[in-house]
């Protein structure tokens, strides 16, 4: 039985990768990690006429209605490029959580937007995943207060969607009055997080999120994108350490000829290697085996950070000094892996929630 990519998979996969290396090469990177918002809204345009915001959008709300699979081969072809573009949250979690949770009205008022790249989503899901004391927010009688952190692609964004403790999903039009934004720093100075601060805004419950399932399913969702978007950038941080090492010479010898060297990259292929079809085969599960949904998207996350870490290390160590350089702009892929790492659940967070789905709490 053959288990991969359809040639339709491949090709959009192929032709993200070569919008990116035509329209968002690493001085255009460089220019966004420096604070050009004019570049990166270039690039989210070109995203956008590639079709990727109506990517899991229904048909009948103006969207191509593809499936999970999809979505985690264009969040790798992102990764490979450090795309400096909201996706994760605005293009993946938020179309996913209003369909599945809202009403039809606010279906009507909100997907047509996301699909036609008009809308952007900033989506916050840290009260669920891991609240802190110092954050929290209340709704009552259609309004919120509190603190929300660590809001996925909330930069610009036209709407947010929150989550409370217990997985209640939140809808916020970012026009209305009471909010105030603060951009959070970061390591990957390719794509923004930032904070909210709530007084008596107005807000919406998606309804269908009283059912626990549908913030697990968003959650689920997110944690993949991030785990294909760090199977991209450590894919490209392996092939550039092959690269340098059939150029790079020491002592009148190619350094790729070194065992040592051979070695490093022999361990990041082997490592890295298996985790494209573990993306795939939870990306799969993710529409097809839900019992196995859960589970997978957990260890895929976890798995896929650690050989990530490990990656990104391996491949800086070969580059030496020159590893470490602007110039060479290896930080970004370094960074962005590091990002992903945390974002939604550190490894050691969601393997303990695997070990709970297991019965290992027991």
């Amino acid at each position: 039985m053959y288990f991969g990519l359809s040639e339709e998979q491949k090709s959009l996969e192929e032709n993200i990768k070569r919008y990116l290396a035509e329209n968002a090469p690493l001085d255009k990177i460089k220019a966004v990690a420096n604070g050009d918002d004019g570049e990166a809204d270039s690039v989210h345009k070109g995203i956008i006429e590639l079709g990727l915001s109506g990517l899991l959008v229904p048909e009948q709300y103006g969207g191509l209605e593809l499936n999970m699979l999809f979505a985690t081969v264009v969040s790798a072809a992102l990764g490979s490029g450090t795309a400096p573009v909201p996706y994760v949250g605005s293009y993946v979690m938020a179309p996913l959580a209003l369909n599945l949770a809202g009403s039809e009205e606010q279906k009507n008022k909100w997907l047509p937007k996301i699909a036609a790249g008009e809308c952007q989503f900033g989506v916050g899901l840290s009260e669920y995943v891991g609240a802190r004391e110092d954050a929290g927010f209340e709704f009552s009688n259609g309004k919120i207060n509190g603190r929300s952190l660590f809001l996925i692609d909330g930069k610009n964004a036209d709407g947010f969607i929150l989550s409370d403790k217990s997985g209640g999903l939140y809808v916020i039009d970012s026009k209305t009055s009471g909010i105030e934004i603060v951009e959070l720093t970061t390591v990957d100075k390719t794509r923004t997080s930032i904070e909210i601060l709530l007084k008596n805004v107005n807000a919406e419950l998606l309804e269908g999120s009283k059912d626990k399932s549908v913030i697990e399913k968003v959650l689920d969702a997110g944690r993949l994108m991030l785990a294909a978007d760090t199977v991209g950038a450590a894919q490209v941080m392996l092939d550039k350490s092959v690269a340098y090492s059939l150029e790079r010479k020491q002592f009148g010898r190619l350094i790729g000829s070194f065992q040592a060297v051979k070695h490093m990259c022999a361990e990041m292929a082997a490592e890295l290697e298996p985790c494209h079809s573990m993306i795939w085969h939870a990306a799969h599960c993710q529409d097809n085996v839900p019992e196995e949904a859960r589970l997978m998207a957990c260890q895929t996350k976890a798995h896929v950070s650690e050989v990530g870490k490990q990656v990104s290390k391996t491949a800086t160590e070969v580059h030496g000094g020159m590893g470490f350089t602007d110039e060479l702009g290896l930080h970004y892929w370094f960074k962005r892996i590091g990002l992903n790492r945390q974002l939604l659940g550190s490894p050691e967070l969601v393997r303990e929630e695997a070990g709970k789905l297991q019965g290992f709490d027991q």
